[in-house]
């Protein structure tokens, strides 16, 4: 899309990133800004990581069901032009995270990457279910490795989903930002402001804390008046400590 105002990068089974973009579209329904949705893999920004022995035992598979997931959406996008990303996402990350919870097991994560997953949610959003057969077709992964490798450009490797580049190609880029509160109308323009006109100031690199709140995620049993147990989330992940 080339007028786009902005570039957001996702993975579609990443909490916080599903958050953000709610925030995101908060502040696009008020504002008019057109968001090209794109890929970043954390499956593929991890290819090198030893999951068994650095992230908690159910990372891999939903990981690897995300990169399946983008597989999908990258052929609706070949197929049924940008604008089919977003409805996609939408039903994805609604199916995934703003409904109730269940075990949170690798089998349970895995279950995401399957045609019986994705199958009801491509007719939810009126696309053919013919887009499934893309969850096996490793062939589209140098398009999302081409377009994760773009968005760790714009911000740097040490960072995770969902990568922002606001008035592309020149304006800024960030990771993030990280909420675990979906703001209402007005605190969602705030925040938009704030953000920006920190990562417009040339010098500016990171303010952070890695201690998280539960995301405000039904799937997570959160409701939006609740405040999630605080989680240390060090480096960026939950990576184990060694």
């Amino acid at each position: 899309m080339a007028d786009a105002d902005i570039h957001f990068y996702f993975d579609p089974v990443c909490p916080f990133c599903w958050m953000t973009s709610k925030w995101v579209r908060t502040v696009q329904a008020q504002r008019g800004y057109r968001v090209d949705w794109r890929f970043i893999s954390l499956r593929l920004v991890n290819a090198t990581v030893d999951y068994e022995a650095q992230f908690p035992p159910e990372y891999e598979a939903g990981h690897t069901a995300g990169l399946r997931l983008l597989r999908v959406a990258a052929r609706a996008r070949a197929e049924h032009g940008r604008d089919s990303v977003a409805l996609l996402y939408t039903a994805l990350g609604s199916r995934i995270f703003d409904r109730e919870p269940v075990p949170d097991t690798a089998a349970h994560h895995g279950y995401r990457g399957t045609r019986e997953f994705v199958e009801p949610i491509l007719a939810e959003v009126g696309l053919p279910s013919q887009l499934a057969d893309a969850l096996d077709d490793d062939c589209r992964d140098e398009e999302i490795r081409a377009e994760t490798d773009e968005a760790l450009a714009l911000t740097g490797k040490d960072v995770g989903t969902p990568i922002l580049h606001f008035e592309p190609p020149d304006g800024i880029a960030f990771f993030g930002p990280v909420i675990s509160r979906l703001p209402d109308e007005e605190q969602a323009l705030v925040l938009w402001d704030h953000v920006v006109g920190l990562a417009r100031f040339p010098g500016f690199a990171e303010l952070k804390r890695s201690l998280r709140e539960l995301p405000q995620l039904r799937a997570l049993g959160m409701s939006n008046d609740e405040v999630g147990v605080q989680e240390d989330w060090h480096g960026g992940s939950r990576r184990q400590k060694r």
